[in-house]
């Protein structure tokens, strides 16, 4: 599956230009290339784990959270989430 578009080949077009051709075909190596980082960047994103799990006696004992962790708080007996919006920053009970 293609996850970012492709030039689309028009070589038949340009056989009577020699420049626009050579233009062409550089534009093609460059976005094949940059095609190729963000494929790499993507499958680096992709590997990372998304979330981390703490367990911890209470929240408090996180120093820097993240948006996405969890936490099982052991002296609430509750799982947590944090949510981090640019109107709040705060754990969230999920059970």
């Amino acid at each position: 599956m293609a996850r970012y578009p492709s030039i689309p080949r028009i070589y038949n077009y340009l056989k009577d230009i020699p420049k626009v051709e050579k233009m062409y075909v550089e534009l093609e190596r460059w976005g094949g290339a940059l095609v190729n980082q963000l494929d790499t960047r993507d499958l680096q994103v992709d590997s990372k784990p998304s979330t981390k799990i703490y367990s911890v006696t209470t929240i408090t004992d996180i120093g820097s959270p993240r948006k996405g962790d969890i936490a099982y708080a052991a002296s609430a007996g509750k799982f947590k989430g944090y949510v981090s919006t640019t109107a709040t920053q705060a754990w969230a009970n999920l059970n």
